[in-house]
């Protein structure tokens, strides 16, 4: 068995020099939009920072008889990298950064060197023509068009989603910060690549990497430095102590991590670890052993804070004040916990007797003393609830990683100062910021499923006027069912209408009945019952309202949706009024200069509707698909809100025509104009330009 090692960076792995596939034993893509973000949001900050490559880890690969290197440990990062070049290319505008970008996903080929033109990378059998049709050819405008039933294993969902987060992401960057970010991407962004020629040693190599022994964690490495400062007379006894402090965190490494990151940043206001090992020994720990003061590091800070945390993990077990809990519960309900650094620096602060080892913290913890207590309950509640709401609109606006810990250490910063909150700068919320929330709240929601249920359940409560108990399971589902048979109640509606509240808020409805078991369910009673079947369900008024319901209409979706957005907006205490007054004097402030007000440019799905209302359709226009193999030719014509179908069937959107016809999702480059050749993909293109 030969093996190879080298480091390279994303500029030599994707050339012809790699022909990557992935195995069909090996599992499917199944990284989530939370990994794609954290990937693109780490190699931003390396490029701001821009102090030398960033390493993204190994790649470990057999060199096949087929000169193909089978993708043994690296599946995840190929194909996310392969998604963030797609978008790039869809983005660019430069036609030499476009050959570069297309050159990356596949190769073009060169008969004199004999060369075929292939993909980079080709995944398993069951993903790879909708990976090489939607991600390598760069159709990204059908790949948002797809409906989930469009869509056949979870692996392509997890393309599609992880697709449109890097869009909204990188869409949002001006045009010179992309190209900046795309040059460190390829030219900075380092491999390890493993290669060997046998596949057993292939994964010899792998176990060897990744599995044999167990790595030390930051705890470890933290707890060897305190204790060696320590006398020995009582080494020993408090490197127990410190293990029975963090026996409650396991060794889930992650979370010891996590935990240590914010204690370095309540401690030095820095948002971000570079390296969390020698920052927080350098920033943190050598001040106290400098000065003699280990004993004191983990009786002041380490106990303190380790309790705390655990608090923030099961509030519900704690002693603290009803109203407390409640907040905590609800600041768990993001799929993000950058607000934990604020959180833990309020309690520990704030709790009475957290040094003293007698105090109980928590109902179940099976010995006397002292209960814990708060010294100032007022001003927790007031910091918890200000918490909450920058969070919650931080998470709606899809700030960054990177922004969400900046505004976390300006608070802890302000609140070591004692300031007043109203005061503290990070507890503030611009006009724009409010006006942007209002705006993703009123249109699609391109959010994962998580904040969806979030911003149901503070709707609510805010409803219920206290905070309501939630079920083990619970669910935000779509009212709307995904595919409309002909005999649904759901049919009737305009064409388009089904479309347009596919993604909205005023569509989703909390309930204890997992999603599968409204699939395939298309009538409006039988998916009311279920929905509501649970008697946990219903403690949430704005499902118990569907109960009663006999029929529900586009209006009663209208109703709902204002209902929605006006509880949320009292919730997190957006200024509603100003904020429609902002966008009013916004568009005619654009009108004045000859501009049209639009949104910031996302991956949100594109109806017919708008198009036309821009001007880049026509009612009456008709749009040809010829597939000669099959001797069959297809049109369909372009109406206000809609195609219309050789038969009069309306569809609200080109993928939904192209299934009818052809039985299966295609690209939208099938579609072309009749009167100019051109598809419908580059006018989707030129409209999702124009956002």
């Amino acid at each position: 068995m030969s093996i190879s090692a080298s480091e390279k960076p994303l500029s030599k792995v994707f050339t012809s020099d790699y022909r990557f596939a992935i195995p069909a034993f090996q599992r499917s893509y199944s990284w989530h939009n939370a990994q794609m973000k954290q990937l693109i949001e780490d190699v931003m900050d390396a490029c701001a920072v821009h102090d030398g490559p960033y390493f993204l880890g190994s790649l470990i690969l057999v060199h096949d008889e087929h000169g193909m290197h089978q993708v043994i440990d690296g599946q995840q990062r190929l194909v996310s990298l392969s998604i963030i070049f797609s978008v790039l290319l869809t983005l660019e505008d430069d036609q030499q950064l476009n050959a570069s970008l297309a050159g990356l996903l596949t190769e073009a080929g060169d008969k004199l060197r004999g060369i075929e033109t292939e993909p980079r990378l080709r995944l398993r059998e069951q993903d790879e023509e909708f990976f090489r049709e939607y991600v390598q050819h760069g159709d990204l405008e059908a790949l948002f068009d797809l409906r989930d039933t469009d869509i056949a294993t979870q692996a392509q969902r997890n393309i599609q989603v992880n697709t449109r987060c890097a869009y909204d992401i990188l869409a949002s960057m001006a045009d010179d910060e992309r190209r900046q970010f795309a040059s460190y991407l390829v030219n900075d962004v380092m491999f390890v690549i493993v290669t060997t020629d046998d596949i057993s040693g292939a994964y010899r190599i792998f176990d060897v990497m990744n599995m044999r022994g167990m790595p030390l964690t930051p705890s470890d490495v933290f707890k060897a430095k305190v204790v060696s400062g320590i006398s020995s007379a009582a080494r020993t006894v408090y490197a127990r102590y410190w293990d029975d402090i963090m026996e409650p965190m396991g060794d889930e490494n992650a979370r010891i991590e996590r935990f240590f990151a914010d204690l370095d940043l309540i401690f030095t206001r820095t948002p971000i670890c570079e390296s969390l090992i020698v920052d927080f020994t350098d920033h943190v720990l050598d001040k106290y052993i400098r000065k003699g003061q280990c004993i004191e590091f983990i009786d002041d800070v380490l106990r303190p804070y380790a309790i705390c945390d655990e608090i923030l993990r099961r509030p519900g077990e704690s002693l603290l004040p009803r109203e407390v809990i409640g907040l905590l519960a609800g600041l768990a309900d993001y799929p993000y916990d950058d607000w934990k650094p604020v959180a833990l620096w309020s309690l520990v602060h704030t709790l009475n007797n957290l040094n003293d080892p007698d105090t109980v913290v928590f109902a179940r913890s099976g010995r006397g003393g002292a209960r814990v207590s708060l010294h100032d309950s007022d001003r927790l509640v007031q910091i918890l609830t200000a918490l909450d709401r920058v969070t919650g609109i931080d998470c709606l606006n899809g700030k960054s990683e990177l922004d969400r810990r900046t505004r976390a250490a300006t608070i802890v910063r302000d609140l070591n100062k004692g300031m007043p909150l109203q005061r503290i700068a990070g507890f503030s919320v611009s006009g724009d910021e409010q006006r942007l929330a209002m705006l993703h709240l009123r249109g699609e929601l391109s959010i994962d499923a998580g904040m969806r249920r979030l911003l149901l359940i503070r709707a609510n409560e805010q409803l219920a006027g206290e905070r309501i108990t939630r079920p083990r399971s619970l669910n935000a589902v779509p009212i709307i069912p995904e595919r409309v048979s002909p005999g649904s109640q759901f049919a009737s509606w305009p064409a388009g209408a089904c479309d347009y509240w596919a993604q909205r808020i005023g569509n989703f409805v909390l309930t204890q009945k997992a999603p599968r078991y409204l699939d395939g369910v298309d009538d409006f009673d039988a998916r009311r019952n279920l929905i509501v079947h649970n008697v946990s369900s219903q403690r949430f008024p704005l499902t118990r309202t569907l109960r009663d319901l006999e029929t529900i209409t586009p209006q009663f979706l209208q109703l709902r949706q204002k209902q929605i957005i006006d509880l949320i907006a009292q919730a997190w205490h957006i200024d509603y009024e100003d904020v429609i007054i902002a966008e009013q004097q916004a568009m005619v402030e654009a009108r004045a200069v000859g501009a049209d007000h639009r949104s910031k440019r996302t991956s949100k799905r594109v109806s017919v509707a708008e198009v036309v209302r821009a001007g880049l359709l026509k009612p009456g226009e008709r749009f040809v698909w010829n597939r000669p193999r099959k001797h069959e030719t297809w049109t369909i014509t372009v109406a206000e809100t809609g195609f219309l179908g050789e038969d009069g069937t309306e569809y609200a959107t080109p993928t939904a025509a192209a299934r009818a016809v052809g039985g299966a999702s295609v690209s939208l480059n099938v579609w072309k104009r009749e009167s100019d050749g051109r598809a419908l993909s580059d006018i989707w293109k030129a409209y999702r330009a124009m956002m």
